[in-house]
């Protein structure tokens, strides 16, 4: 096999990374490049598919000029995305409009609209494998029919952002199983596009791509995009996946019922499984990268964006301090000065509504118990138990509704590189909690090694278990779990007490 490297890249809300690996997985270079969120209208967010374009040409030309690496070198290139978004594309390749991404809420009345076919919103998530939202791909292309109905008849296919930089790359329109997983409109079992479905909720169901497994190769660069990227013409594209399913891969966690935590902006639980279970309490079940394997998601709406609220919020001074390097290591060193606990106050994440472990888009955060005898170092550590909690939460549904337990639970994302938080979630949860190398890279990384594995590399994903190597194991402390398992039955009971309110609070607010 020609070639020394593999060029995966993680393209996120905010921006694209571009990394450099081999195929065993380890770093030697990466890149970012920023795309900006446009928000035209109240609950609305779109991006320029340009923009993505412009950031992976970009940021791999960068890998290739700082890495001093010849194109010859590059066995192959993929792409590990954001889902849930949907860009119209016409008959000769150019999209019909912004594509509406996974932030956007804008087609909540549709969501309702959807739900009321099938009688209730329960029978609904029997059904499709949850409740649907503003921010889901269903209702988003009910939107378009309803608002935009002559763009609608002029698109050609509906691709996602991943699909749409494999078009750009290779010119063949493709969507990969994990992502069309999350349309609702894919069958898990026979990795079809569901008939029965389209044709029930009225989806235009020649107007969605071909399907492929994520470690397919879709063809080579073509000539336009090689120059684009500066690599050579016909390099192999890997079909690629969704981010979450990529990082799964990213950490390590790919055998029967292991599972992973992703600690970013938002957060998330995931397993992969055999099984495929219907999605209830806010977890959903998708497709896995790996395409023996399912992928069962509980996603956390607001994690690590609660540590960058009270960093902005309690610690300004020192963000503007230039003695203070990094203002989020400053923290993790004061919150281990406090007691487990802190202090009986409890934090509740739930700062943009939440997904799991309720569905609720009307539920807000609260520092419940607060008294004089507080202090702000109290609030911090409260806010890091509070996601723990949050997670503990999730990870019990996953037990006691989906009969998933297991002891050993890896952590990846940005938050993982703090070890007093990874600490206080092993305490928490009462896991032990495994920390990978390059934790903040695993989606990129993930990507690499699905790529491998279609380059015939390793054999199948279970392989990939020995090249993922832990870091820092954290055990949970015993004499911190008493103090957790009172405050943790007491945060259920915050959001039981509170919800009314919260939605009395929020409903006019938010439209409904």
């Amino acid at each position: 096999m020609s070639g020394k490297y593999i060029i995966a890249h993680d393209v996120g809300t905010r921006g694209s990374k571009a990394v450099l690996t081999d195929p065993e997985g380890r770093i030697f270079g990466s890149a970012f490049e920023n795309h900006e969120v446009h928000y035209p209208q109240s609950h609305w967010a779109e991006q320029e598919p340009d923009d993505w374009w412009r950031a992976v040409t970009r940021s791999t030309q960068r890998l290739l000029t700082e890495g001093q690496v010849a194109p010859g070198d590059v066995l192959c290139m993929i792409f590990s995305t954001q889902m849930l978004g949907i860009i119209p594309m016409d008959a000769e390749g150019a999209p019909l409009r912004p594509g509406i991404i996974w932030l956007d809420g804008r087609a909540g009345p549709q969501a309702k609209q959807l739900m009321r076919k099938l009688i209730h919103p329960r029978i609904f998530a029997a059904v499709v494998g949850a409740e649907a939202t503003g921010k889901d791909v269903l209702p988003k292309l009910m939107w378009l029919q309803q608002n935009e109905p002559d763009l609608v008849a002029r698109t050609h296919k509906f691709l996602d952002v991943n699909g749409y930089l494999v078009y750009r790359s290779t010119g063949r329109m493709v969507a990969d199983w994990t992502a069309a997983s999350v349309t609702g409109l894919f069958n898990l079992k026979s990795k079809k596009w569901d008939d029965f479905l389209m044709r029930f909720l009225g989806a235009p169901g020649d107007k969605f791509p071909e399907l492929l497994p994520s470690s397919e190769q879709v063809g080579g660069l073509t000539t336009s995009a090689a120059r684009d990227f500066g690599l050579l013409e016909g390099t192999p594209i890997i079909c690629g996946a969704g981010d979450a399913p990529g990082a799964a891969v990213g950490s390590g966690a790919v055998g029967e019922g292991e599972g992973h935590i992703y600690l970013g902006t938002s957060g998330w639980v995931g397993v992969v499984t055999e099984k495929s279970p219907t999605g209830r309490y806010g977890v959903a079940t998708i497709q896995s990268a790996d395409p023996t394997k399912c992928f069962l998601i509980a996603e956390t709406e607001t994690a690590g964006i609660c540590l960058q609220w009270i960093a902005d919020q309690f610690y300004r001074r020192e963000q503007s301090d230039p003695a203070v390097e990094n203002v989020f290591a400053l923290m993790d060193a004061v919150v281990q000065e406090v007691e487990a606990g802190a202090g009986r106050i409890i934090f509740t994440p739930w700062m943009y509504g939440e997904r799991s472990p309720v569905s609720d888009v009307y539920v807000r955060s609260t520092f419940l118990n607060l008294s004089c005898d507080h202090q702000r170092e109290h609030m911090l550590r409260a806010v890091y138990e509070g996601v723990a909690y949050n997670l503990r939460w999730i990870l019990e549904i996953m037990r006691h509704k989906f009969g998933w337990q297991q002891d050993v639970i890896r952590v990846i994302g940005g938050g993982a590189r703090g070890d007093p938080w990874l600490q206080i979630i092993a305490d928490v949860t009462g896991k032990r909690v495994e920390k990978v190398a390059n934790p903040r890279q695993a989606g990129a990384v993930g990507a690499a090694l699905v790529a491998a594995i279609g380059l015939g590399v390793y054999p199948d994903f279970q392989a990939l278990k020995k090249v993922i190597q832990v870091t820092r194991t954290f055990d949970p402390r015993a004499e911190n779990a008493e103090i957790y398992d009172e405050l943790f039955d007491a945060y259920k009971k915050v959001y039981r007490a509170l919800k009314g309110i919260h939605r009395q609070l929020n409903q006019e607010r938010l439209g409904d």
